[in-house]
């Protein structure tokens, strides 16, 4: 018998809604339930002959006005399985609407008859009270019968949501409606309205979460708060790893589909989300003036920076921003995202080298770009290494063709982006971008256009990124390598990073060199580890990590100021001022001159001229460590 009532109730759920005409006749049904237990509670269960003479006229006048009600806000039509507190307000609004009429009709039968009322108004009251009552209820049980006879909850992992706002609320709905996600919501986890109970589901303290993690088999923690400070962050992070326990976030409302939050939405949080900081405050009026209206070269625009650099210049207006690169695949992809994602249309896409002269001509003949964002570099510290004559001819020689001809036609502002790997440079790689800021710099007396290099560490999740490599290791199932056991860089975000560019630019007067506060240097072989960790596995049993040794020219920690440098602060508390040895132009520009005729040197004495423009250059796990006078 009981196996036969399961099996109907399972059909009954397994249709994709109930006929919506059977919820209306429910809601009659549970309306003259309602009406007639009303009157027998307003008179103890003994009604007056009076009222029992007039009840079968009242009882369909009141079904009717329900009925109406119900066809006028259409309660009827939403799917009861997934019944939230917004279906609950509604049945409210409808309900009270219902009883305004049968108020409204008892004021007129009032001034009609002379104070005769249809129906008394404690009846109205407690008809309001019981139809609210009986009417939510019977969904909610619906609800958790649907989801019990669906998604068990013997059958469901269970889940702390961290957060207990309107996030918080908006993601238990999402994992109730899922069925396939079978998880079950045990606690929200936030530091107001402890003890209370929200959804049904009981409110916790920051300080208990150890006390429940160690005491359940918590599956997942959901992470719905976007204010919480790094810091706090990291520690929640590290104590669910602690406890095996997944951690996970929410996307930006932007992001849900049809302005819904979906399961699948939720993912797994990212170590780029565990190194991100505070958001960066700019000075948006100013970087409009200098933006809004302006034709704008962005070169290496396929590129991480290049790219992000042109996607934070669309919302300030520009006349056109001109993106150029060799990349044709990543390229063609910014187009189409310009287009699509962001609305914008005031660019032009060209394909070209930055060491090709004619054809850089070319492009500020045709465009005539105001500013100049220099993106374009060879960045591949082992790959530049080997091939020093590439490094020369992209990162100098690419560089002195677009200042001079920026020079030439008039460009306001000159901005270069620079890495920490130039100074006291180990490798061929940031020996070659020191000689650009060098270049640039001491051009920068010399002429109109103002100069200005920026300078910062790695970025977070961009081509050349460790980050990318571990994690497509960490899906091959490993080894997971790392170069050097102590071995520690500064990151930022790429957005991040590209802020302060643009910040940097309306600052800058021409010659400076800003550098930006990276934060704390970051251990890679700790990152690593915590990339691993917040992949559900475990290293040495799941996954290797290996150790390979520093690659030529890789150095063990980078630095943001040389030796010979100190810093100047500015209004920003992210963006400092270097102050830099001074170089005179014809002196860097005869020795530039003689470096880029790489065609007829070889490596050695490539980098031999290299080492003379830059003596601070001093190359370590590299084959040149001999023109240091350091023996193999």
């Amino acid at each position: 018998m009981i196996s036969r009532l399961s099996g109907k109730f399972n059909h009954l759920f397994s249709q994709s809604h109930t006929p919506r005409w059977i919820v209306f006749l429910i809601d009659l049904i549970i309306c003259f339930f309602s009406i007639s237990l009303a009157h027998l509670l307003r008179f103890n269960f003994e009604m007056p002959k009076q009222y029992i003479d007039t009840i079968s006229f009242v009882i369909p006048y009141v079904l009717f006005i329900r009925a109406v009600s119900f066809m006028i806000f259409r309660s009827y039509a939403g799917l009861i399985r997934y019944t939230s507190a917004k279906d609950t307000e509604r049945t409210v609004m409808v309900v009270l609407f219902g009883t305004s009429i049968l108020v409204i009709g008892n004021v007129a039968m009032n001034k009609l008859f002379l104070g005769v009322n249809l129906i008394p108004y404690g009846i109205i009251v407690i008809d309001f009270l019981i139809t609210v009552f009986v009417m939510s209820a019977s969904r909610l049980f619906i609800k958790s019968l649907y989801l019990e006879i669906n998604n068990p909850a013997s059958q469901r992992k269970k889940v702390i949501i961290h957060g207990a706002g309107h996030l918080g609320v908006i993601t238990k709905q999402t994992l109730d409606r899922d069925e396939g996600a079978k998880l079950k919501v045990l606690y929200f986890i936030d530091n107001s309205n402890c003890g209370n109970k929200l959804e049904g589901v009981s409110i916790c303290h920051e300080k208990e979460l150890p006390e429940i993690l160690e005491n359940n088999e918590i599956s997942r923690i959901i992470i719905t708060k976007k204010d919480i400070e790094p810091e706090k962050r990291e520690a929640l992070i590290d104590l669910c790893l602690k406890y095996d326990v997944k951690v996970l976030t929410i996307p930006e409302a932007s992001t849900w589909i049809n302005g819904e939050l979906s399961f699948k939405q939720i993912k797994e949080i990212r170590i780029e989300d565990l190194l991100e900081r505070p958001p960066i405050k700019l000075d948006e009026k100013t970087i409009r003036q200098q933006t809004s209206g302006r034709s704008i070269l962005v070169t290496g625009a396929a590129g991480s920076i290049g790219s992000e650099i042109v996607r934070q210049l669309t919302k300030y207006h520009p006349k056109k921003i001109i993106l150029y690169d060799q990349a044709e695949s990543p390229l063609y992809m910014n187009e189409l995202l310009l287009q699509e994602k962001f609305r914008f249309y005031d660019f032009e896409i060209v394909l070209g080298d930055i060491a090709n002269k004619e054809r850089l001509i070319r492009i500020f003949e045709k465009f005539k770009p105001e500013i100049v964002y220099h993106a374009a570099a060879y960045k591949h510290v082992p790959m530049m290494e080997n091939n020093p004559e590439e490094a020369i001819r992209t990162n100098v020689l690419g560089t002195r063709i677009l200042a001079d001809l920026s020079v030439s036609y008039g460009v306001s502002k000159f901005v270069m982006i620079s890495t920490d790997k130039a100074v006291n440079p180990t490798n061929v790689m940031g020996a070659s971008k020191r000689i650009a800021e060098i270049y640039i710099q001491s051009l920068n007396k010399q002429v109109k256009t103002s100069f200005i290099t920026t300078r910062f560490g790695n970025v977070l999740g961009s081509n050349g990124s460790v980050i990318p490599r571990f994690k497509k290791q960490i899906e091959n199932g490993g080894p997971v390598t790392v170069t050097h056991q102590e071995v520690t860089r500064y990151f930022m975000t790429i957005p991040e990073s590209c802020q302060l560019v643009l910040e940097a630019s309306v600052m800058g007067r021409g010659g400076e060199i800003f550098i930006f506060d990276m934060g704390k240097s970051v251990k890679i072989i700790d990152l690593a580890k915590k990339m691993i960790r917040l992949s559900g596995l475990t290293l040495g049993k799941d996954i290797r990590l290996n150790i390979i040794g520093l690659r030529p020219g890789e150095k063990l920690y980078e630095e943001l100021l040389n030796n010979k440098e100190n810093t100047i602060p500015t209004y920003h508390s992210k963006i400092l001022i270097a102050k830099v040895q001074k170089n005179d132009f014809k002196g860097v520009q005869k020795k530039i001159n003689e470096l880029i005729k790489f065609e007829e040197k070889n490596p050695f004495d490539i980098v031999r001229e290299m080492k003379e423009i830059v003596p601070e250059f001093i190359s370590e796990n590299s084959i040149y460590e001999q023109l240091d006078g350091v023996s193999d």
